[in-house]
């Protein structure tokens, strides 16, 4: 028998319908990861609920995402036929996260899933990080993913239909990745945070995860990318083992919407490597 084998289909491009009529909570939702979320979840079914700062980091070196990228959001969304409620606010501000959720819960009818997805990062050898990037990084990352759950699990306990909460942790998550002394430390602490969750919301069937992307081909990589593309060593740690050199943010969004399905029912508490080998090496 003779013939070639057929192409991998694009993440994304499937057609199930594994969230019809539920509604999903996203934050850094503008762009990247958070769209890429968005729209997939949608794809099957869900209505969105998309949060994003929409302004410039002073302590980041790549330009932050805009009030258009989160209208284009909603764009997507709406165009696959689903509801879409879109926030401007900070992660670290918890009333206004607290209030846009609220809101939105309100409207929608219900909460049945949370990507806590925003986050930022800079590059620098640890002893030279300033004390803002510092506390601009771990309060992004890792205070802001609380003030995600934090507002969004009263309302799921509330609700008593279970869930599923995915927390876009890193391959920083569980290895100390050099030049990124700051994000790695928040991205632990979002690790640790998942797996305390998952225990303490296990009896109400409400599953927690955490996704730990590698390189992806967002605004994140190029400030870590022009510290490493002239340094071979460093360049070495951070390889992978498959050739693609960086995911895409539609395989991070694959792979969130399975494991916040009821196909990964009885998966909680667990850390899931999208990293193209990086946490094998």
């Amino acid at each position: 028998m003779t013939g070639t084998a057929p192409e991998a289909p694009v993440p994304g491009t499937q057609t199930t319908r594994r969230f019809r009529d539920k509604v999903v909570f996203i934050t850094g939702a503008a762009r990247g990861q958070g769209r890429a979320e968005a729209v997939r979840f949608a794809a099957e079914g869900a209505d969105i609920i998309a949060l994003d700062i929409c302004e410039d980091l002073p302590t980041t070196n790549y330009p932050g995402a805009t009030p258009e990228d989160l209208a284009e959001t909603a764009r997507l969304v709406e165009k696959l036929g689903r509801r879409v409620r879109t926030h401007r606010a900070d992660v670290r501000d918890f009333p206004a996260v607290r209030a846009a959720l609220g809101e939105s819960v309100a409207e929608l009818g219900r909460l049945d899933v949370v990507v806590a997805n925003a986050g930022m990062t800079t590059a620098g050898r640890a002893w030279e990080i300033d004390l803002e990037h510092w506390r601009a990084t771990i309060d992004i990352n890792l205070t802001g993913a609380f003030h995600t759950v934090k507002a969004a699990v009263p309302l799921m306990i509330e609700q008593a239909t279970g869930g599923a909460i995915v927390f876009t942790s890193s391959v920083a998550g569980l290895r100390g990745l050099p030049l990124l002394a700051d994000y790695v430390a928040a991205k632990h602490g979002v690790t640790g945070l998942a797996k305390t969750l998952a225990n303490e919301l296990g009896p109400y069937r409400i599953r927690v995860n955490s996704v730990h992307p590698h390189g992806v081909a967002t605004q994140l990589v190029p400030g870590i990318r022009a510290l490493i593309e002239n340094d071979a060593e460093l360049g070495a740690f951070y390889q992978g083992v498959l050739p693609d050199g960086v995911s895409q943010p539609e395989d991070i969004a694959a792979a969130v919407t399975w494991i916040a399905s009821d196909e990964a029912r009885h998966i909680t508490g667990i850390q899931l490597p999208v990293d193209l080998g990086r946490t094998n090496r």
